[in-house]
């Protein structure tokens, strides 16, 4: 394709593909209720082996069809994506990728940072962009009780601290927030992340996959943590940063920094949605909720050309019409679908 000519590929309604979510590992050193519950992923759980995940160079000529089709933003996930050997290597080959325009590709990572103090450095040096961190909770009671682990919140932090000094910035912290179980530290993780360079995003209990046991009465709303915010520090509304962000962005009006609310559940944005989700196993999921998704690892294992990989993610994503937040409380079949579980997909 000649320098500057780039496809823009849309769904069926007419939802582009900018963000593609590569998934590069089913494991996970913690088991949080609402991800990777114990009783689903317990020690005799069989994770993918080896063979049959997308090797870096895999990832990566898949990477360069996607921004072909139009990604601009490539997000790595897991399960936790640290656990995968060598994860620089990727991050460095993912961020040598340019858009048909010659740009950068932003290349992001979402951890738990559980091993992030001694990653820090070494992703920033690897051209990673930008930084998520997963926490739960700040007392180890909260964070224990959330991750179902002996990992103190601290480890969190500390690499949460590490990712600064390697010069992240800003670093965004997601808080899933669940009635009965963490919700009472929604002030004491805005106290400690005010005024430090942070954006901590609460994100509504969501039913993802089909092990988590979700209920609605376990879900704190993005009103009722905006307000109980709101009571201590006043907070103003802030416009999107791009097209499609999903977090809706609010700062402190003393200059305090910035929060933001996912309210998958009770303000659904997908009519917005322009993103995509690679497997660890390659294939492609075009929801968070989605049931099945298309296999391109065999066709890309039996040297099927660029050009055919990259018609078939146009017409998978041509077919797309998706619309799960939506349509959840009013499609009844919705309540029943095994979905694919997010630690296979990335959150």
């Amino acid at each position: 394709m000649p320098q500057g000519e780039a496809l823009s590929i849309t769904d069926i309604l007419q939802r582009p593909m900018l963000d593609l979510r590569i998934s590069v590992t089913d494991r996970c050193n913690l088991r949080c209720a609402y991800c990777m519950p114990r009783e689903s992923f317990s020690e005799d759980h069989v994770f993918l082996p080896r063979a049959e995940l997308l090797s870096f160079e895999e990832i990566e000529r898949l990477a360069k069809l996607f921004i072909l089709l139009g990604v601009k933003k490539i997000r790595l996930t897991g399960g936790e994506p640290l656990l995968r050997r060598r994860i620089e290597q990727l991050v460095e080959m993912l961020a040598a990728l340019r858009t048909t325009q010659g740009q950068p590709v932003e290349i992001a990572m979402t951890t738990n940072g559980v091993l992030l103090a001694g990653k820090a450095q070494s992703l920033k040096d690897a051209g990673l962009s930008r930084l998520t961190v997963s926490l739960d909770g700040l007392s180890d009671e909260t964070f224990r009780r959330m991750s179902d682990s002996d990992v103190p919140a601290q480890t969190v932090l500390d690499g949460i601290a590490a990712a600064q000094r390697a010069g992240f910035s800003p670093i965004k912290v997601n808080m899933v927030v669940q009635r009965g179980v963490n919700d009472h530290e929604i002030m004491p993780m805005a106290e400690h992340f005010r005024n430090g360079g942070i954006v901590l995003r609460f994100i509504e209990y969501m039913d993802a996959g089909s092990s988590n046991g979700w209920r609605f009465d376990e879900v704190v709303t993005a009103q009722q943590i905006l307000e109980q915010v709101a009571s201590h520090h006043p907070i103003l509304p802030v416009d999107p940063g791009y097209s499609g962000e999903v977090a809706e962005r609010w700062r402190y009006a003393d200059g305090g920094g910035e929060i933001g609310v996912i309210a998958a559940i009770t303000r659904a944005f997908c009519q917005t949605c322009s993103r995509a989700r690679l497997s660890t196993d390659g294939k492609l999921y075009t929801c968070l909720f989605a049931t099945q998704g298309k296999d391109l690892r065999t066709p890309l294992r039996q040297g099927t050309p660029d050009q055919a990989l990259t018609g078939l993610i146009t017409n998978y994503w041509g077919q797309r019409n998706d619309r799960y937040s939506q349509l959840r409380h009013d499609v009844a079949e919705f309540a029943t679908a095994k979905k694919i579980e997010m630690s296979y997909i990335g959150g």
